[in-house]
C-alpha cells in the first residue's frame, strides 16, 4: 500500500465528535502542512480499502509516505511526532511504555464522550 502524494494520511471516524476535535486540534498545529486528515468514509480509494476502512471503524490509523500503516495509540504517537513532540515520542515508544500507550488509546476510544466532556469544555465566560 503506498500513498498517492507524499505526506502521511490520517483516517479518523468523522461521525465522531471527540475525533473531529483531535483532529482540529492536529492540525491547527501541523505548521509544516504534512498530514492529510480525513475522514476514513470520505477517503480515497486508493488508498483506502474495504478492510481499512472496516479497522478505521475502530481505531484512528496512519499511513506513512513509505506505506507503512498504524494504528490506534502507534498512530496517535506518529502524529504527535510530526507536530514536534519528539523527546515526549521517544520516550513513549521504548517498552514497556509503548504498551501503556496502547493501553490509553484503547481506553480513551472507549469512552470518548466522557473523554470529550473533560478535555474539550467550552470556554468559561
Amino acid at each position: 500500500m503506498s500513498t498517492p502524494e507524499r505526506g502521511y494520511w490520517l483516517f479518523w471516524d468523522g461521525d465522531c465528535g471527540f475525533c473531529r476535535r483531535v483532529v482540529a486540534w492536529v492540525t491547527r498545529r501541523d505548521v509544516a502542512r504534512r498530514i492529510r486528515a480525513v475522514p476514513y468514509q470520505d477517503a480515497p480509494r486508493p488508498p483506502m480499502t474495504e478492510d481499512l476502512a472496516r479497522r478505521c471503524a475502530r481505531a484512528v490509523h496512519v499511513l506513512t509516505p513509505q506505506g507503512t500503516l498504524l494504528s490506534a495509540g502507534r498512530a496517535s504517537l506518529c502524529i504527535l511526532h510530526l507536530l514536534g513532540y519528539t523527546r515526549v515520542v521517544r520516550t513513549l515508544s521504548c517498552r514497556p511504555l509503548v504498551w501503556g500507550v496502547d493501553l490509553g488509546y484503547w481506553l480513551v476510544a472507549g469512552n470518548r464522550r466522557f473523554f470529550s466532556r473533560w478535555l474539550f469544555r467550552p470556554p468559561s465566560l
